[in-house]
């Protein structure tokens, strides 16, 4: 009995390529995806993001921080 028929180069090769495909996908896949998981933030790292992106003042940080701290 005679196994190949001549189609290895063909379909085959393909399904290899599709799944090689697939492997690097799962292994090289970004970080930042939408719908993943991140890690949960806490007020303050909220706070201090807020400071650097100028929406607060340092008056608003140093009141909401101590607001923040006396609360632990």
């Amino acid at each position: 009995m005679h196994y190949y028929d001549g189609t290895f180069g063909g379909m085959h090769l393909i399904w290899w390529f599709i799944w090689l495909a697939l492997i690097i996908w799962i292994f090289f896949i970004p970080t930042d995806i939408p719908y993943q998981k991140s890690k949960k933030e806490n007020p303050l790292d909220i706070l201090k993001k807020r400071f650097a992106k100028g929406e607060i003042s340092k008056e608003e940080f140093e009141e909401s921080k101590k607001l923040i701290n006396s609360d632990n």
